[in-house]
C-alpha cells in the first residue's frame, strides 16, 4: 500500500481535531513528539510561536473544509499577542526561554549519559551548560521568571534539574553571590538528582505511595549521586556537597547526614530550599499553596532569609499560578513582571474557550483571586494545561524598555 502523502497547510488553517507533524527536528520541537493531536487551543498558540510557516496534516483531513468557519476563533487566540510592540517582544521572549529550556534539557541528558563512560567529557559539557545559564542570568539587569514546559506529564530528572538550577541561581543572584558560587549552584542544581539513575524505574516512577523499603532505597540517591560524580575527581567540592546534601534541613532532620545549619554550605541550602519547594509544588500543583505549606510545615527547616528571597523572586503570583480575572475569565500565570500584581497570563473562559495571551500590565483587567485546579472545568484544565509540570526559566522581557 502506498504511503499517504502528507497535506501541507499554513498555520492560519490549523484547527482543533487535526493530527499534525511539525517541520522541525525533534531537538527544536517543544512537544517532543512527531505526531501531535490538537485537542486544545493552547497547543495552537504554542505552534504559532514557533519559527515555522506551515505544518503537515497526518489525519483529520475531513476537518479542513471547516477551516473558514474556524479562522475567526483562531485569530482570537493570537491577535492579542501581536497587537502592540511590547506584546510581540514579550511573546518572543517567552518563546526564547522555552527554546533555551528545551536545549538545556537535551544538553543535560547528554551530560548524564557520560557520567560513567566519559567523565571528562561530562565535566567539559556540564561546564559549558553552566556558562550558558550564567550568560542567560546576566543577559540584562532585570530577570523575570517564565513558565516553561518540557512536553511531558511527569517530571524528569533533567527537566527538574534545570528548573532547580535556574530558580536557585536567581535566589543566589538576589543574595549577592558572585559568579563562582552561582556556578556551583547551577552545576549542583543540574546534577543534584543524578543518583536517581541508580534507583530502579519501578520505584523512581511509581505514582502511588512508596513502601518503606522503597523509600529507604530512594533516600540513597544523594549518596549514589555523590559516588557517581566524585569518582572522576573533576568536580568542585561545593557541587559535590549539593549532590550529597540537597535533602538536608538546617534543624538536623534531613538526610543523609542530619546536618545542621552551620554544617551546610549556603549554596547547598539554596538548592535544598528550591528542591523542597519544587517537591511541594509537584505534590500540590499550586505555587501559592506550595509556598503556604513551606511556611507552615517547614518552620525552622530552612533559613528565613532564603525563604524571603524565594518569595521575592517568585512574586505574588508565581508562574504556574491559576487565577480568576476581573472579567470572569480564568488564567494561568506565564511570566512575572516588574509590576508584581500584573503578570502575563494565558487566559480562557470558564469552559476553556476564547483562549489568549493577556498582558495584565496594560490595565485592561486584574487578578481577583487565586484558584485551585479542582475548581476549573475539564475544558479550562485542558486549555490552561493545568495538569502540566511547573518548571521555570529566565525571562528578561522589560515592559518599560519595550515601549
Amino acid at each position: 500500500m502506498a504511503k499517504q502523502e502528507l497535506t501541507q497547510i499554513p498555520l492560519s488553517n490549523i484547527v482543533l481535531g487535526l493530527t499534525i507533524k511539525l517541520p522541525l527536528p525533534w531537538t527544536k520541537n517543544p512537544f517532543f513528539i512527531n505526531k501531535i493531536k490538537l485537542e486544545h487551543a493552547s497547543q495552537i498558540a504554542i505552534i504559532n510561536e514557533l519559527d515555522i510557516d506551515f505544518v503537515y496534516v497526518i489525519s483529520g483531513h475531513e476537518l479542513l473544509p471547516l477551516i473558514e468557519d474556524t479562522v475567526e476563533s483562531i485569530d482570537d487566540v493570537t491577535e492579542d499577542v501581536v497587537e502592540t510592540d511590547h506584546k510581540s517582544l514579550a511573546k518572543k521572549s517567552m518563546r526564547l526561554g522555552q527554546k533555551r529550556f528545551i536545549k538545556a534539557i537535551n544538553d543535560s541528558r547528554n551530560i548524564f549519559s557520560k557520567v560513567v563512560s566519559d567523565p571528562e567529557g561530562m565535566y567539559r559539557e556540564s561546564a559549558g551548560l553552566v556558562e550558558e545559564l550564567i550568560d542567560h542570568l546576566f543577559e540584562t539587569d532585570t530577570v523575570n521568571l517564565s513558565l516553561v514546559d518540557h512536553g511531558e506529564k511527569d517530571t524528569s530528572i533533567t527537566a527538574h534539574g534545570i528548573s532547580i538550577a535556574v530558580l536557585s541561581m536567581v535566589i543566589g543572584h538576589a543574595n549577592g553571590m558572585d559568579k563562582s558560587k552561582l556556578r556551583d549552584i547551577a552545576l549542583g542544581g543540574i546534577l543534584h538528582d543524578i543518583g536517581k539513575l541508580k534507583v530502579p524505574d519501578d520505584i523512581r516512577r511509581k505514582h502511588g505511595e512508596l513502601t518503606q523499603p522503597e523509600m529507604n532505597f530512594m533516600k540513597m540517591h544523594p549518596n549514589l549521586g555523590f559516588d557517581l560524580v566524585n569518582r572522576s575527581n573533576l568536580f568542585p567540592s561545593a557541587v559535590l556537597d549539593v549532590i550529597l546534601h540537597h535533602h538536608e534541613f538546617i534543624d538536623g532532620t534531613g538526610y543523609p547526614d542530619h546536618l545542621t545549619k552551620d554544617d551546610i554550605l549556603e549554596t547547598t541550602q539554596i538548592v535544598a530550599l528550591v528542591n523542597d519547594y519544587q517537591m511541594l509544588l509537584h505534590q500540590y500543583h499550586s505555587p501559592q499553596l506550595a509556598l503556604g505549606v513551606l511556611f507552615k510545615q517547614r518552620v525552622g527547616k530552612h533559613s528565613e532569609h532564603l525563604i524571603s528571597l524565594l518569595v521575592k523572586v517568585l512574586g505574588i503570583y508565581p508562574p504556574g499560578t491559576l487565577v480568576k480575572l476581573s472579567d470572569d475569565q480564568v488564567a494561568k500565570v506565564m511570566m512575572t513582571t516588574g509590576e508584581v500584581k500584573k503578570p502575563h497570563v494565558w487566559a480562557c473562559n470558564v469552559k476553556g474557550g476564547s483562549a489568549s495571551l493577556r498582558f495584565l500590565i496594560d490595565g485592561e483587567v486584574e487578578i481577583v483571586e487565586v484558584i485551585k485546579k479542582d475548581t476549573l472545568s475539564d475544558g479550562a484544565i485542558k486549555t490552561l494545561q493545568a495538569d502540566n509540570v511547573i518548571n521555570f526559566y529566565f525571562n528578561h522581557f522589560s515592559y518599560q524598555g519595550a515601549l
